[in-house]
């Protein structure tokens, strides 16, 4: 949206929450930036590519992880690639910002 293109903004918006909104309806854990276990310190990394509504989660409580749910690993899935995938949309408009796609950088 920053760089003027609304539709496609608005879809990465929509999309990105949902799947940030279905990882901790399917039980998903919210992992806390603890470096003493790194595979959990990179879970939370990448949930927190999408700052916002993690801290909403966070200060609102949700994220708790059912472990003994059937889709607790589907929610973790759902919420750390949301993250990464807002990481990857974030360099997608860094490129347009500089008019670098559609043709080789050198």
């Amino acid at each position: 949206m920053l760089i003027g293109d609304l539709k496609r903004g608005a879809v990465f918006f929509v999309t990105l929450t949902a799947m940030f909104a279905i990882g901790l309806a399917f039980g998903g854990r919210l992992f806390p930036l603890q470096l003493s276990d790194w595979l959990v310190f990179l879970a939370a990394l990448a949930q927190w590519g999408l700052v916002l509504p993690r801290l909403i989660a966070g200060v609102a409580g949700a994220g708790a992880g059912d472990v003994v749910a059937v889709t607790y690993e589907y929610g973790n899935t759902f919420l750390m690639a949301a993250g990464l995938l807002n990481a990857l949309v974030a360099l997608d408009v860094f490129d347009r910002a500089r008019g670098l796609k559609g043709r080789l950088a050198a």
